[in-house]
């Protein structure tokens, strides 16, 4: 491999000997190879296989175990990337990803990434690097006003919809117990999410020390709904045994099924007993901007958080996870610690975004955010969304004409759930076989105590013909 080159070879300059106009140059010209050969693998995703076909152990096995003592080239490293590390890529920038929930690291949000890294820019507090905190205030404010939120919620960016419900979870106690910042939780704290909630939810509980036992999980209807009325139940039960609910955590868009669950009842409850409300719309929230699918965001104004991931399905590569909250003050005082050697300006207009989260560092996702929502605007990201959403619906209506096959909830987005009628070793064996092809991937969930198949739609580049594809291979799967 070109790893193990010489590095004594005369067509090598040493980098302790380089000087800085050196590097300069040197990066240029391999800044101009990479973004062509990014581009060519944007544009022809579909010569990779999905899944990669490596062993466990692979990629460790193909590289040296200690790192070198000299360094080597750009092209040494361009040329081992491409044949050690690529091949055990799983390419989530696939058209013919349908796992999980697919993404798309659209062109306008790469440029922004790679100017983001150059800048290497940490906004710790606002003098640290002013252009991290107002352009994440002002980039989080266009996307507020898309999906209806009222102007008093404050955002910010974290990495993942784990990390913003976690931090939800937080405020909540702050709000219910603020002597637990301070004490620790007594362990006799509360919270409410459907049984189809996000496990990242438990795990929040659990990392906060509100413990899993205390985190309740609220049966669901037929369409996988959080059960409003035992949810009444479990709270007046918890309130007369003596523990302290604090929060119930509402989901736009589960995960299994992206089903949604009753937020305006919900929220009556959460008024009544003032409980803190979180709405993980993770997923769907970018479709709060379309007028046709308002109706499953009702309620969500009244909550007190919300989290929507614009890298799921808003054209933005992972991380970023936007968090927004109507009591900015209460995440601030459930985390601000500032020693001297932190202090920074008290002008009400520096937002020192280190006193919202447990992150103290802040990278500058904003950028790229910034530029998929100026490439693109209201009405291309509409576009793109309608399309997927059309391109669920119809093959949807695929699995409902073929006999064979059963649609096990409804599609509110863009995720069609599926199984053939057979047992549940029938479809796992589906999905293998799917998965093997190396054309699609698709993923699987238990719904109703059987296994199903999800095919989560959201990469920019899919067209119908992928899913046809899909189509054809999941039924030729069959034995």
């Amino acid at each position: 491999m070109s790893s193990t080159k010489n590095p004594s070879e005369p067509s090598l300059q040493l980098a302790e000997t380089k000087d800085w106009q050196q590097y300069i140059e040197e990066f240029r010209h391999a800044g101009h190879q990479t973004v062509d050969w990014i581009a060519e693998y944007l544009a022809d995703t579909r010569a990779h296989p999905v899944l990669p076909s490596v062993r466990p152990g692979a990629l460790i096995d193909a590289l040296p175990a200690s790192a070198p003592d000299r360094g080597g080239s750009f092209d040494a490293l361009l040329d081992d990337f491409k044949k050690i590390v690529l091949p055990a890529v799983t390419h989530w920038n696939h058209p013919g990803f349908f796992a999980y929930f697919a993404c798309t690291g659209s062109t306008p949000a790469i440029l922004g990434e790679m100017i983001a890294a150059a800048l290497n820019t940490n906004g710790l507090h606002w003098k640290t690097s002013p252009a991290v905190a107002e352009l994440e205030h002002v980039a989080l404010g266009w996307l507020r006003e898309w999906i209806g939120l009222p102007s008093e919620f404050f955002g910010i960016v974290y990495d993942t919809a784990s990390v913003s419900s976690m931090h939800a979870l937080v405020a909540a106690r702050e709000l219910a117990e603020p002597e637990a910042r301070e004490n620790g939780s007594r362990g006799n704290l509360v919270v409410y999410t459907s049984d189809q909630a996000h496990s990242s939810i438990e795990k929040g509980g659990i990392a906060i020390g509100l413990g899993q036992k205390n985190v309740r999980k609220v049966p669901s209807d037929s369409l996988f709904r959080m059960r409003a009325d035992l949810l009444r139940e479990m709270i007046e039960a918890d309130i007369a045994s003596g523990m302290k609910p604090i929060c119930v955590v509402a989901t736009i868009g589960t995960t299994s099924s992206t089903s949604v669950d009753p937020v305006p009842e919900i929220a009556n409850l959460c008024e009544e007993h003032n409980l803190w409300l979180h709405v993980d719309s993770a997923y769907a929230g970018p479709c709060a901007m379309l007028p046709e699918k308002r109706h499953f965001f009702a309620g969500m104004e009244r909550a007190h958080s919300v989290v929507v991931n614009p890298h799921k399905w808003l054209l933005t590569p992972i991380d970023f996870s936007a968090f927004y909250t109507r009591h900015p003050d209460i995440l601030r005082r459930a985390f601000s610690l500032v020693p001297e050697y932190l202090r920074a300006s008290e002008d009400p207009r520096a937002i020192h975004l280190m006193d919202y989260g447990v992150p103290l560092g802040h990278r500058f996702r904003a950028l790229k955010f910034w530029f998929v929502l100026r490439y693109f605007g209201r009405r291309g990201v509409e576009q793109f969304l309608r399309k997927q959403i059309q391109m669920a619906e119809e093959f949807a209506d695929w699995v409902d004409r073929d006999a064979r096959f059963e649609r096990v909830a409804p599609v509110n987005f863009s995720t069609v759930c599926l199984r053939l009628k057979g047992s549940d070793d029938d479809n796992r064996a589906i999905i293998e076989r799917v998965n093997a092809t190396g054309k699609v991937f698709l993923s699987s969930t238990s719904l109703n105590n059987q296994i199903v198949l999800r095919v989560a739609i959201g990469n920019l580049g899919t067209t119908r013909a992928d899913l046809e594809l899909c189509w054809e291979i999941i039924r030729g799967a069959i034995c």
